[in-house]
């Protein structure tokens, strides 16, 4: 007999009157329409941030806790901004919107932007990669190369879009057209 697959995109059905600390939660997070993976997203650094406190519950946890949880996720575990930011967004919204027990001005370690610096070939590195193609593929990655289009671009081209006399692409997007000079040089 085949086990039904657990479908995660469709909410729970939470109790009439809930009296767990989750569930009570996850009701007042629909009372206020906001979305299901706004609510999953909640409630997984809600319950990281609990556990990490040894399970103490968030209304005995004060702003101190809450930038040792931050700091941690930025120093020990290393995420990203973003990922910090969404952390304190849940954490802000169970001691404002649910506790109702606004935090004070939070002190804690940021977590700091990668300097990335970009991939870039150059024109020999380019035209080697190019030269291992075939077809099509070859075709779009030098229409791409010479003429800076991007890939749905390149791949939404018509032959009407080719001007072989003014060595031009017209690219359509949004209802205009862009005309995009061809390199010579490729």
């Amino acid at each position: 007999m085949e086990a039904e697959p657990m479908i995660l995109d469709v909410p729970p059905k939470l109790p009439d009157t809930p009296t767990r600390f989750m569930d009570q939660l996850r009701a007042l997070i629909r009372s206020r329409n906001l979305a299901y993976k706004t609510e999953q997203t909640y409630c997984h650094w809600i319950k990281r941030f609990i556990r990490f406190h040894d399970m103490q519950h968030p209304s005995a946890c004060s702003a101190k806790e809450v930038e040792q949880f931050l700091s941690h996720l930025a120093v020990q575990r290393n995420n990203s901004v973003s990922t910090q930011r969404t952390a304190l967004n849940a954490i802000v919204f169970l001691f404002r919107e649910f506790l109702e027990q606004p935090l004070e001005e939070l002190s804690f370690e940021m977590a700091r932007k990668p300097q990335r610096l970009p991939t870039v070939f150059t024109h020999d590195e380019a035209k080697a990669v190019i030269s291992h193609l075939k077809g099509s593929p070859q075709l779009v990655a030098r229409l791409m190369y010479g003429s800076g289009l991007r890939i749905n671009e390149a791949l939404r081209l018509r032959v009407k879009d080719v001007d072989f006399g003014m060595q031009q692409i017209i690219v359509r997007s949004g209802g205009f057209g862009v005309r995009s000079p061809v390199d010579d040089g490729f």
